[in-house]
């Protein structure tokens, strides 16, 4: 079978501990980035890039962030709706208030608003775990919508809290047409998603899983709790702030606390879950389900029921989205609570044994 080791050698320790150690996985990750980068340009309409692409990849590194803190630490965030509106605003600030900001580093910027903002509220963490963390995360969604609609001077001066980003450009090449949105949001998403790989597979992410595991257990062979705790909450909360700051700059355009409301932390929170906790690559799969199940629902269900003779409406279409939902995050809970991504790592194991699979 073609995807076998055989032959693929390991001569020094680095070679060993490379991300991709085998020869196959190398090989595929490089044919999805030339298509990514080169293929999906060419060949995607408008349509394709403003409705799936974009948000997508803007979607999979926010649950890459929720990711780290959810699946790697264990600790349950209910407040990555609020840490994207910290990140969109913040950088909205940096950008709209020092002239001539440069965008990459306004978007940085961003993600270290949302970082402190995080900390802040991972302190709830060092005493509380499980559901108490979980309203205590909730709160901070809460916070941010009463922040961003009350303190005006957050949206310079905006009366209704909506603020507008335009003339964007990276190293003096416009970010206007969604071709160039989407490789630039695509490229960030592959540098992020690098340098989030390297880090749970270091000491720090060994750390929280530790902490994950049994905190008791960790704490006394040495780990501190608290550092590793406050450390997810910092590094989830600038990837998600980040990933908020590209929704509202360039998906959305112009914005207002609405755009990142608690229905935007529970469907982060449903891609983890059902893309897979702990898995980098699981947060690909649940960005890719949640963002393209609702538009194959839009399109299928009508065509389904006018072959029974049944008109379903729009409203109709949405509560069946949320039903398939639930459905499907209670299934994944009970039958494979790992997710898209342990169902894709058995099926890559038995093709490596192939033809004596088990």
């Amino acid at each position: 079978m073609f995807y076998r080791e055989n032959g693929q050698f390991k001569t020094s320790y680095r070679a060993d501990q490379q991300i991709l150690p085998i020869r196959q996985d190398r090989i595929a990750l490089g044919l999805i980035l030339l298509v990514a980068f080169v293929a999906v340009p060419m060949l995607a309409s408008d349509y394709m890039f403003r409705a799936i692409l974009i948000p997508f990849v803007i979607m999979a590194l926010a649950a890459l962030g929720v990711n780290i803190l959810v699946g790697y630490c264990g600790q349950i965030s209910l407040g990555s709706g609020a840490f994207m509106a910290v990140g969109a605003y913040g950088a909205y600030n940096f950008f709209a208030r020092i002239p001539g900001m440069p965008l990459i580093p306004a978007l940085l910027l961003g993600g270290v608003c949302a970082t402190f903002f995080g900390i802040l509220f991972g302190l709830p963490s060092l005493r509380v775990k499980g559901l108490y963390l979980a309203v205590a995360t909730l709160a901070a969604q809460f916070f941010s919508d009463w922040m961003f609609l009350r303190i005006k001077w957050f949206t310079l001066d905006s009366s209704s809290g909506s603020v507008s980003v335009t003339q964007l450009q990276v190293f003096g090449f416009p970010i206007e047409s969604a071709v160039s949105k989407y490789l630039f949001c695509l490229a960030l998403l592959a540098v992020i998603a690098l340098l989030a790989k390297n880090l749970v597979r270091g000491a720090i992410g060994r750390e929280w899983m530790a902490i994950r595991d049994m905190d008791v257990a960790a704490s006394v062979i040495g780990i501190r709790p608290m550092f590793a705790k406050l450390t997810a909450f910092a590094v989830s909360s600038f990837i998600v702030g980040v990933a908020g700051a590209l929704w509202g700059f360039v998906h959305l355009g112009a914005w207002e606390p609405a755009a990142f409301s608690v229905d935007l932390s529970f469907k982060l929170l449903f891609m983890v879950i059902i893309g897979g906790l702990g898995s980098i690559m699981g947060s690909f799969f649940g960005a890719a389900f949640i963002v393209v199940l609702p538009i194959f629902l839009n399109q299928f269900l009508p065509l389904l029921m006018g072959l029974f003779g049944i008109e379903i409406s729009t409203a109709g279409i949405a509560h069946t989205e949320l039903m398939i939902f639930g459905g499907l995050i209670v299934w994944f809970l009970i039958v494979e609570p790992h997710g898209l991504a342990k169902l894709w790592a058995i099926g890559k194991q038995k093709l490596r044994l192939w033809p004596f699979p088990h």
